[in-house]
């Protein structure tokens, strides 16, 4: 006969064991090894991405139809096509989509600079093209060095907490700073002679000046030349073999100049040509 006490150790394991075979579905998750973005990415051949909407050349939404179109639509389209899968559009921000890799709420952010506070948190691959920094002026007003506009008397505007202020205030110290909330306020301010120029990097110039044709020329600013990585970003995880493909995928079609096509091509949607780039714009 069993004693009381083996009795009770006997009923104490078993129950045990019972409480774990009903263990909720997230708590047994909690030790098994997470899945690697790129065994999800094959098994349900979906590629989720974040989808910003207006910003051309990278992303643009038709309101009438819902339909996703510009430069990284096109490269999200192609690396899913890779895997003969799709893609599911997460609408999202610059900074939300940051956010969102660490929340395994997409697999994807395109467009971003790797500043090394993003380094911290998320991974990226190569660059997919470099992205050069110049002005947008007013209508017969000129420059080609940041020394040109490093006057008290030159008037330069940029939108507040971007990398258009850090560079306008590290390379034209001198110049009468205009800090606005948006690029939008900082082109009409070039509009109505508020300010002689607006910084701005080179897509988002092009497409200023094609919409605005009060405002004068995009100009690219030299000595020096600033140009940042442009990268996609990825979760940061153990298996690197997501961002292992990518960063081949990106030499490849770099070097096909494929990616120099879906750039022209997202440049068109708000009607800028090839030919209406600068010669001292390197894409």
């Amino acid at each position: 006969m069993l004693s009381r006490r083996l009795f009770a150790a006997t009923a104490a394991g078993a129950a045990a064991a019972g409480a774990s075979a009903v263990l909720p579905a997230g708590a047994k998750a909690q030790t098994a090894p997470a899945e690697s973005t790129m065994d999800r990415v094959k098994s349900t051949k979906v590629l989720r991405i974040a989808a910003l909407p207006g910003e051309a050349p990278y992303f643009n939404k038709d309101l009438a139809t819902g339909e996703w179109s510009g430069m990284c639509i096109a490269m999200a389209k192609d690396i899913a096509g890779q895997f003969d899968g799709t893609v599911e559009y997460i609408e999202s921000t610059y900074g939300n989509s940051v956010l969102d890799l660490q929340a395994n709420k997409i697999d994807l952010a395109f467009a971003l600079n790797p500043t090394p506070k993003r380094a911290l948190v998320i991974d990226f691959t190569h660059a997919f093209y470099l992205h050069g920094f110049g002005m947008v002026g007013r209508k017969g007003f000129r420059a080609t060095n940041w020394s040109d506009l490093d006057k008290p008397e030159v008037k330069i505007a940029f939108d507040i907490g971007s990398v258009h202020e850090i560079a306008a205030r590290r390379f034209a110290p001198h110049a009468t700073h205009i800090a606005l909330k948006t690029r939008d306020e900082c082109v009409l301010a070039v509009q109505s002679g508020r300010a002689d120029c607006v910084i701005m990097a080179v897509n988002l110039g092009l497409t200023a000046v094609k919409k605005n044709p009060q405002l004068g020329e995009f100009q690219m600013l030299h000595q020096p030349r600033i140009q940042l990585p442009t990268c996609m970003g990825v979760r940061k995880e153990a298996n690197k073999d997501w961002r292992d493909f990518l960063n081949a995928w990106v030499d490849y079609n770099r070097g096909v100049q494929q990616i120099r096509q879906w750039l022209y091509d997202g440049l068109a949607i708000n009607g800028v040509k090839p030919e209406d780039i600068p010669p001292d714009v390197e894409l």
